[in-house]
């Protein structure tokens, strides 16, 4: 590369900017570095040396900027002449630069550093500069130090200081001064001083990026949860894959390490497991992997520490052999600063980084992330605070903490209790109580109890489908049978025909077990009050499967003659529905909770008749006795249904209703999937609302922690995400929704086509809004992809198009061209778009004259604009009063005329070129130069053009009011141009004595303002 001509090397320089930030990046600048010192030319040298200390400055190499910051002194040094006010200004800017890094390398003594400082302010001062910058650099260096009393100091000289132009910019002293009140431990005081970047006021090229990763901790300390986890998902998106950021990623994997999101802090680290080595920055490296061992320890007491599997150095490590390795070296670190310090300053906060507890027992961010791996704690786990984000697992009736006998009787009879109310909290009980008597000796277990804990073990082995559950449910019936607990015995036979069932025994056992079960229950005393409950569970369990034993009697038949079921399916939901009618009739008033269940049922039953309104009484109905009854989490799943039922018939308020209900009603539930439901099902309904969506997003985020729970992240978790990747949306959170929708877009793509194209669309609208513009761009394609076996080609075409636009905003331009061709083959396949096809002629007009403005570009720009107004004019004669074929033939003269101004500067520029050089060659990239006569043709079409325009726009009407006030802007300063100053202020006073006569509201406030400016500029 030292073979480089000087043109060479600039232009590698300017592409050496177009590369990521990197090692790839600043090696290249290095060898740019030694070519452009070799070549000669000492002002190309000095630029290949800013760019290599920018390079360095913005990776994980920063401290190497030191050497080629002091090549460029001693090139200011030996003579000052020759660096113009840019390079100079470029120079004293770095100083800043290289005393951070000074400071933060531990092999360079305090009195250089010290020294260094000295000198920074002796060059500033003669160079007329302010302290502020000075005082800034003194903070870092006392508080890195450990001398808080010069910190102090040097903070109040630094704000008292006048801002000049070597002053860091709004935002990243904001971030500072900030970060100076956080050591302090002033988390309020730190959080209002960043107020102003973390609300968008203050930015530059890594604000908010940094100071949203140190408001983490801050905001969760001040119990601000909902802002930390925006924050979180806001920065980590800003400052993912930046190596010059690795501050603030270890800082997004700290804080998940402290919020019990374990696993997304795991998922950060493998993103960036390329940076778990040696740094050359060692104070990036004590920074980023100190918040990699806060989690690696979180693991380790969670039981992760020999299991879970982490890369390092191109090999898979332990959670605890990495832990090792990464605090020896970040020891080793810490212990260099010290004894460049004088203290203990450094290791002090490294160690009291690793000690920190968790602020929070879990904190949902909506993004999903794969489960840990089950495991046993291996340590204690540290003690949390109960200021819990979100609500922990519903409480279930307490079991006294005795031990041995003393309390197993007390917590027996909760859990019968439970269990004979039906309450949720019941399995959970008796699971807490077998712990308890598992501890026993066997000779000391009361018989019933050791009864009833084996009916708890059948009907747990029943619900999960397992295959000893006939067996062991018949092991508990005669456990029963033999104590003389006939009522029991009565109920496990009812289990056991239920069994049948679900394994698919044949029709005529179910039947006979049913049978067995309802004489079983009959048989009981009649002086037993349970008597009527288990007569009543045998009908009503025979009533629900007796639908499903014909149904497969039927397909056997069917099987066997090939007649259609479909009229026999018709009969059996009339036949079931009067069934269940009839029961509910005889035990409404005795058992008003078994009725409710029935009433349920029938409500199902009714909508697949196909009779909305009559199941929504019944959904109601089973609601209000479940609740009048004393069991209200029973009224959950109609409230539900009801709520869904509600929401199809565009009932919204009345949805909501149900749903809150049903919220309410779910406070005792314990199952997990039952509380995401209930919790999906409100926020849906919150979102139809016009103020809902801050509401709709709480409860699908705690939704979608639910189904988490519930190991259903994939299906009801991931649309919860959907629903609050929505509402973030609706509030302008796009950067939060991107991540929620990216974090769990496989399982979203799972769900079927339509729900495939709706979400890589919406994540391409999401991205589209944070700027994301390739990111976007590929969304877009990939719903056109879905699409291309449509019949209607409309979809896709749109879906090029909205790609198209989106690339057209970046340096893809051959991309943008390609992809609007094929939206505009496609549109003019289905026919009968003329303003899409118009949009894409333009848009694709505006390209041609991206890159160059020549002869050739701008007569391709002007035929597309020519072919837009042709398709418009073609669609305006079929229907000339369409407003919107008007309003776009308008835009197109509009936007044509723009296109002539556009060639009329670049033949203008020709011309200042060929003066310059003394009738050179013309620059070639511009027009051919011309004369005076062709740039007077030019402006009269631009004129006209306006003219035309600017009729239709007045015509359509006061919605376009600003669409004509440009056009006859633009053309009062042609007619300016063509030496007709007044004809120009004609124009706009017309203009404003029609404004001043609109009705008050009509016209914008800036318009007559704006007038009268351009008709005194004209006039001057």
């Amino acid at each position: 590369m030292s073979n480089l001509t000087p043109e060479e090397i600039r232009k590698a320089l300017h592409e050496n900017h177009l590369l990521p930030h990197g090692a790839a990046r600043n090696a290249q600048a290095e060898a740019l570095a030694a070519a452009a010192e070799v070549c000669g030319d000492r002002a190309l040298f000095r630029n290949a040396l800013v760019t290599l200390i920018d390079a360095y400055e913005y990776s994980s190499e920063r401290t190497r900027m030191m050497v080629p910051f002091a090549r460029l002194l001693q090139e200011y040094d030996r003579d000052p002449g020759t660096f113009d006010r840019g390079e100079a200004h470029s120079l004293f800017w770095r100083f800043k630069w290289v005393s951070g890094q000074i400071i933060n390398s531990p092999e360079i003594p305090l009195a250089s550093a010290a020294g260094y400082l000295e000198d920074m302010e002796r060059r500033y001062r003669l160079a007329g500069y302010s302290e502020r910058a000075v005082r800034q650099s003194e903070y870092y260096l006392a508080d890195a130090i450990g001398d808080d009393e010069r910190a102090e100091r040097a903070v109040a000289a630094w704000q008292a200081a006048e801002r000049d132009e070597m002053s860091d910019c709004h935002a990243c002293e904001t971030n500072s001064q900030g970060a100076f009140w956080a050591t302090k431990g002033d988390d309020a005081k730190a959080i209002e001083i960043w107020e102003p970047v973390l609300a968008g006021k203050q930015t530059c090229q890594e604000e908010p990026h940094r100071v949203l990763a140190r408001s983490l901790l801050p905001l969760l300390r001040q119990g601000r949860f909902d802002e930390a986890r925006a924050h979180h998902l806001r920065g980590y998106r800003l400052a993912r894959g930046n190596e010059s950021l690795l501050r603030s990623i270890g800082q997004h994997i700290e804080f998940c390490a402290l919020t019990g999101n374990e696993a997304r802090g795991l998922e950060i680290l493998f993103d960036h497991d390329t940076h778990l080595k040696p740094l050359t920055d060692v104070k990036a490296q004590l920074d980023f992997h100190g918040g990699v061992l806060v989690l690696l320890e979180r693991l380790t007491t969670l039981g992760h520490g020999a299991g879970a599997s982490v890369p390092y150095e191109g090999s898979a490590h332990s959670v605890d052999e990495l832990y090792a390795v990464l605090r020896a070296g970040c020891l080793d670190i810490a212990r260099r600063f010290d004894a460049r310090n004088g203290n203990s300053r450094v290791s002090d906060r490294f160690l009291a980084r690793l000690g920190r507890a968790p602020l929070v027992d879990v904190l949902p961010l909506g993004v999903r992330s794969s489960a840990l791996p089950q495991a046993a704690p291996t340590a204690v786990p540290t003690p949390v605070p109960t200021r819990t984000p979100v609500p922990a697992k519903p409480a279930n009736p307490a079991v006294p903490d005795a031990s041995a006998r003393a309390g197993v009787d007390a917590s027996a009879e909760r859990a019968r209790h439970a269990r004979d109310q039906g309450h949720p909290g019941a399995d959970a009980l008796w699971s807490q109580l077998a712990v308890r008597v598992a501890a026993l000796p066997e000779s000391e277990v009361d018989p019933l109890l050791a009864a009833d804990l084996a009916d708890h073990r059948a009907v747990s082995a029943a619900r999960a489908g397992a295959p000893e559950a006939a067996e062991l449910l018949a092991a508990a019936r005669d456990r029963y049978r033999a104590l003389g607990q006939a009522e029991r015995a009565a109920l496990a036979e009812l289990r056991l025909a239920g069994v049948a069932a679900q394994a698919g025994a044949d029709p005529t056992e179910t039947r006979r077990l049913l049978a067995t079960a309802f004489g079983a229950a009959e048989a009981l005393d009649p002086a037993d009050p349970a008597r009527a409950r288990r007569i009543a569970r045998a009908e009503l369990t025979t009533i629900r499967l007796e639908p499903y034993l014909r149904s497969i009697e039927a397909a056997h038949e069917h099987d066997e003659s090939g007649h259609d079921a479909g009229h026999e399916q018709d009969h059996g939901h009339a036949e079931l529905a009067a069934e269940l009618y009839s029961f509910i009739t005889s035990y409404a008033q005795a058992l008003p909770d078994v009725a409710a269940e029935a009433e349920e049922m029938l409500g199902r039953v009714i909508l697949a008749q196909a009779d909305p309104e009559r199941a929504l009484s019944s959904l109601a109905a089973s609601a209000d006795r479940a609740v009048a009854a004393g069991c209200p989490w029973q009224a959950v799943d109609a409230l539900v249904l009801r709520a869904g039922v509600l929401l199809s018939l565009g009932r919204p308020e009345e949805a909501e209703e149900a749903a809150r209900s049903g919220l309410e009603h779910a406070a005792e539930l314990t199952d997990p999937e039952e509380q995401g439901v209930v919790r999906l099902t409100l926020a849906d309904t919150l979102l139809r609302r016009r103020d809902g969506a801050e509401e709709a997003a709480e409860h699908a985020l705690t939704a979608a922690h639910w189904f988490d729970q519930a190991g259903l992240s994939a299906d009801g978790g991931a649309q919860a995400r959907l629903l609050l990747a929505r509402a973030y949306a609706r509030t302008e959170r796009y950067a939060d929704a991107a991540e929620v929708v990216q974090s769990t877009l496989p399982d979203l793509l799972e769900h079927g086509e339509q729900q495939a194209v709706f979400v890589r669309e919406f994540l391409g609208d999401l991205l589209r809004e944070v700027r994301d513009l390739p990111a976007s761009a590929e969304q877009y394609l990939h719903a056109a992809e879905l699409t291309k076996d449509w019949e209607d080609p409309r979809p896709q075409a749109g879906f090029a198009q909205a790609a198209a636009d989106q690339l057209a905003g970046t340096e893809l331009v051959r991309e943008a061209v390609a992809a609007y061709e094929r939206a505009l083959e496609l549109y003019r396949r289905a026919g009968g778009a003329p303003v899409a096809e118009a949009r894409i002629l333009r848009s694709s007009a505006w390209l041609a004259l991206r890159e160059e403005v020549t002869a050739d570009t701008v007569a391709a720009a002007r035929a597309l604009m020519d072919e837009a107004a042709g398709v418009l004019e073609a669609a305006s004669a079929a229907d000339p009063q369409d407003p919107e074929l008007r309003a776009e033939l308008a835009q197109t003269w509009h936007q044509s005329a723009q296109v002539l101004d556009r060639q009329v500067r670049a033949m203008e520029g020709a011309d200042e070129e060929n003066d310059d050089e003394g009738g050179a060659e013309s620059a070639a990239s511009a027009v051919t130069a011309l004369g005076e006569a062709e740039l007077t043709a030019l402006r009269l079409e631009e004129i006209r053009l306006w003219d035309r325009a600017a009729v239709v726009y007045a015509e359509l009407g006061h919605d376009h009011l600003e669409d004509r006030f440009q056009c006859m802007n633009n053309a009062a300063w042609t007619e300016q141009e063509l030496g007709r100053p007044e004809a120009g202020v004609e124009r706009i006073t017309a203009l404003m004595e029609e404004l001043r006569a609109l009705p008050e509201g009509v016209t914008q406030e800036w318009m007559l303002p704006n007038a009268e400016r351009i008709i005194a500029r004209l006039r001057a």
